[in-house]
């Protein structure tokens, strides 16, 4: 049992962040925010996949003003990536934004940041302070030795600006592209604030490394009791960033939302494409939405005992297919027809 960090409690929109919250999956469209049309498939999309709270770019004045039509096509809440501009900060908010990405301490004059509190606070909308090793100030080490400690101090740095305007629906993000910098600067935080917490590995790369870097540091930190919401960063359709972050919390026994799937690797044995019956499975159950556990073996003879904390599970051999539960199987088929099989009993346990 993972013993969770005490952190303060937030809301964006509908989704509480910290305190005893469930760790939240979010992730960020790749599309142009001005298009709202295909924002809004994007975002249905990835609300499908299990996304539960979504970001977006707010690069200029148009794309601020999309919010609104946004908003009223989708069900979850959306946050407003906001950068230099206080303005667009202040259109998000009345264009119906459910959260903010800034750094105050890129906003420029304190009256404008005081705008920003100000509205911020009328509305209830919590502001991430996104702190990246790639754009410290200046005055700050950007030694690797030092990133992890500088990062701390950048964001207590800005949190200082919003306490002392007697704001505190404060979220903080303190990523680099270096795993071990990045766990080592979520530590030290930790250690002196009890703020939310908003893991990720930025500009972890593409599919296959970017899994690995993601799922290293944000897994790391989360056994620690360390995270109240996660993104995946990746150079991939946003929806892989989902079906990762629940990947992970799922390795970790922490939430259960859908598919686990279970596969044996494969040997000697294995006399069917089991590569490609894992994968059609996969693809096929993946958006399921009650917790169900599916094992995929290739042995007939120890894939049942293997799988036996599955709730169902297919192997094959010799042109037939075996469905099990609890270890035993129940039925053997045609292998052309397993998958048909699988599906009728799937859907009777969800």
């Amino acid at each position: 049992m993972i013993s969770r960090r005490k952190t303060k409690k937030i809301n964006i929109g509908n989704v509480e962040i910290g305190g005893n919250s469930p760790i939240s999956v979010q992730s960020m469209c790749n599309t142009d925010t001005r298009d709202i049309n295909t924002t809004i498939k994007q975002i249905q999309k990835l609300t499908d996949a299990g996304c539960e709270i979504i970001r977006v770019a707010v690069p200029d004045n148009r794309a601020a003003e999309a919010i609104s039509g946004i908003k009223k096509q989708i069900k979850i809440p959306l946050v407003a990536d906001i950068h230099f501009d206080y303005r667009l900060a202040l259109q998000s908010v009345k264009n119906g934004a459910d959260g903010l990405r800034l750094n105050p301490g890129n906003i420029g004059k304190k009256e404008f940041i005081q705008k920003v509190v100000q509205a911020a606070r009328q509305k209830e909308i919590p502001i991430r302070i996104g702190v990246n090793a790639g754009s410290l100030e200046k005055d700050l080490s950007h030694k690797p030795e030092d990133l992890a400690e500088s990062l701390v101090k950048s964001a207590v740095r800005n949190i200082k600006i919003l306490e002392e305007m007697d704001f505190d629906l404060i979220k903080v993000s303190l990523k680099a592209s270096d795993v071990i910098t990045m766990v080592q600067a979520y530590k030290k935080f930790s250690q002196v604030s009890d703020y939310p917490v908003h893991l990720g590995v930025t500009e972890a790369g593409t599919l296959k490394p970017g899994l690995v870097k993601s799922s290293t540091g944000i897994g790391s930190l989360l056994l620690e009791g360390i995270g109240d919401t996660i993104r995946v960063s990746l150079t991939e359709d946003p929806i892989e960033e989902v079906y990762a972050g629940w990947e992970i919390l799922k390795s970790l026994n922490i939430r259960q939302r859908s598919l686990n799937l279970i596969s044996c690797p494969g040997c000697g044995r294995c006399s069917i494409d089991l590569l490609n019956l894992a994968k059609q499975v996969e693809e096929k159950f993946r958006n399921i939405k009650k917790p169900v556990t599916i094992a995929v073996m290739g042995c007939p003879v120890n894939g049942p005992g293997e799988a036996k904390f599955a709730d169902i599970g297919i192997s094959g051999a010799n042109g037939e297919g075996c469905l099990f539960k609890n270890g035993e199987i129940i039925d053997k088929v045609p292998f052309d027809k397993i998958l048909d099989r699988l599906e009728n009993e799937i859907y009777q346990l969800v």
